[in-house]
């Protein structure tokens, strides 16, 4: 039961966690590893900052820059490979469970180059959720916006619960590969042992014939 809340505790932690950015070259693909459970939507949303070298600062906007987005699954097939323009939101739904690479690679979107131009990408990785907020905001009285959040909130339960099924399996597997480990290591020494003893036994065999021939004993 303890683990149980632990781990609903950090599902919902990591969904609540806020948004990351790095930096990158031009051209420069940068990788991020996301370890997610089958049918299981990913959202992400970035945006790119170029520097400015006279103001010395990242600028608000990257004009002109693109961003080539792909994904990969655990069998390294492409799930998602689409180029983006310098603001954008991209999605997918998994269909094996592990870890997807999610790649990002500038590339210019105009018929200029930014010669090493230093970027800053802001990622924010959203798995299992739908955005509540346009749907809120359609709504047209109080009894949909509870309808809608009361959905919401459904949708997050189940995602945490197919989360936890997920983190499951994968602890059972580890465990059983430790205990096949653990057997072939108890095998192994046994089997060290045994011929430890032959060679031991050989060599005072061997000992015992040469004392003989040499008339010693």
């Amino acid at each position: 039961m303890k683990s149980h809340l632990i781990g609903i505790l950090l599902s919902i932690w990591v969904a609540l966690s806020p948004a990351l950015y790095f930096h990158s070259g031009e051209r420069e693909e940068k990788c991020i590893i996301e370890d997610i459970p089958s049918d299981t939507l990913i959202t992400g949303s970035y945006k790119v900052q170029q520097w400015d070298i006279h103001e010395h600062r990242f600028l608000e906007s990257a004009p002109g820059l693109g961003m080539f987005v792909t994904v990969t699954t655990p069998a390294k097939e492409l799930l998602l490979s689409k180029l983006y323009g310098p603001q954008g939101t991209f999605s997918f739904t998994s269909h094996l469970p592990g870890e997807h690479n999610i790649c990002l690679q500038s590339n210019s979107t105009k018929l200029i180059s930014f010669g090493g131009s230093k970027l800053r990408i802001h990622l924010d990785i959203r798995v299992g959720e739908h955005f509540l907020d346009e749907a809120i905001a359609q709504a047209k009285n109080k009894v949909n916006e509870v309808n809608f959040r009361l959905g919401h909130l459904i949708e997050q339960i189940h995602h945490i619960s197919k989360e936890q099924n997920y983190h499951r399996e994968r602890e059972e597997y580890f465990r059983l590969t430790s205990e096949e480990t653990n057997s072939n290591i108890l095998w192994w020494a046994l089997a060290q042992t045994l011929i430890l003893m032959l060679v031991g036994v050989w060599q005072m065999k061997c000992l015992k014939d040469f004392f003989i021939a040499k008339k010693l004993v």
